[in-house]
């Protein structure tokens, strides 16, 4: 598990002062619920729930720690994709009684009080309400926020388009998935290079054939010598 500001210091090549600091970062996946997927349509959602599913992940290999939420899991909305809980069993899921804002729920903002951690990472279902509106709150409450769009998703773009510009005048910082795995990762001179390798097989199904042939060659130049 990796999460100390000291080892970043020492893995880190140089610079990356403004780059998020995963001993600061939380992740707050949001809304993720299966009737919701079926109405997105700027994302494609297998692209979307694998790049959830690296998120969650990458939160399980370097001990970032999750909160999820989501309104009325009971409802026409359902409950949330099971990826998220099956891969970061360290989440920690607080319900709400129906808000729209996570924000608006008091539980929801003492358990983000409660880590001490003041940059956010959110992805969540609509990008537009349910990812928005706790961004823009968190923004004015001091918190540095991101919002992982590629693992957000709403049901046109002509609304995803909208809201960037909304996150943009907010001081949210719009973000993808692939970007958010380098900016944590850093260096391949760390103890989980190998786990944070497979995990970029998620967010680009190519880099992963990429290496696989990569060590099918090594292993037959073995063989031959």
């Amino acid at each position: 598990m990796y999460n100390s500001k000291s080892k970043l210091s020492v893995l880190a090549t140089g610079g990356g002062a403004t780059l998020i600091d995963p001993s600061d970062a939380l992740i707050l996946l949001l809304d993720h619920q299966q009737g919701l997927l079926q109405t997105v349509r700027d994302v494609p959602v297998a692209d979307l729930r694998r790049n959830v599913e690296m998120i969650a992940k990458l939160a399980t290999v370097l001990n970032i720690p999750v909160i999820t939420t989501a309104s009325k899991p009971a409802g026409a909305n359902g409950p949330l994709m099971p990826e998220i809980h099956e891969y970061a069993p360290h989440a920690v899921h607080v319900p709400r009684k129906g808000e729209l804002n996570a924000w608006d729920n008091d539980d929801f903002v003492d358990q983000v009080r409660s880590t001490g951690r003041k940059t956010l990472i959110m992805a969540g279902l609509w990008t537009s309400a349910c990812v928005m509106f706790p961004a823009l709150d968190a923004r004015a409450a001091g918190y540095d926020v991101y919002a992982v769009l590629d693992a957000s998703g709403d049901p046109s773009e002509m609304a995803s388009r909208i809201l960037l510009v909304r996150f943009v005048q907010g001081g949210v910082k719009p973000t993808s998935t692939n970007a958010l795995l380098c900016e944590l990762h850093r260096t391949w001179a760390r103890p989980e290079a190998t786990e944070l390798r497979r995990l970029y097989g998620l967010v680009a199904p190519n880099y992963a054939a990429g290496t696989e042939s990569h060590a099918s060659a090594q292993q037959a130049a073995r063989e031959e010598s």
